[in-house]
């Protein structure tokens, strides 16, 4: 599946490292997991592969975040990959390392 992302994200996804996601380039777990998450979208055919991947812990997002998906980064933390599913594949462009997603806040 075509996967793409922004700047911040290529950073982090490619170094390991990023100014905007320092919580996640600091964290060993967080960092693993964001890595694998994008590759496991990379090797997705479809939306309907990445939901049969129970790590991810696939989700259509409601309320402030209708129309997004979100992915699970690690099962130790709350922290979900949030992105926009288009017909051609994944957009991370417009994506966000959310901590709040369970109430957290």
């Amino acid at each position: 599946m075509n996967v793409s992302m922004g700047e911040d994200l290529r950073e982090l996804y490619d170094t390991g490292r990023s100014n905007k996601y320092k919580e996640v380039s600091r964290n060993k777990v967080l960092k693993a997991g964001f890595s694998r998450a994008v590759m496991a979208m990379q090797k997705a055919g479809s939306v309907e592969d990445l939901k049969r991947l129970s790590f991810l812990h696939y989700e259509q997002l409601k309320y402030e975040y209708s129309g997004y998906s979100s992915v699970r980064l690690s099962n130790s933390y709350v922290h979900r990959l949030i992105f926009l599913e288009h017909e051609d594949g994944i957009e991370l462009e417009l994506i966000e390392i959310d901590d709040t997603h369970y109430g957290n806040r």
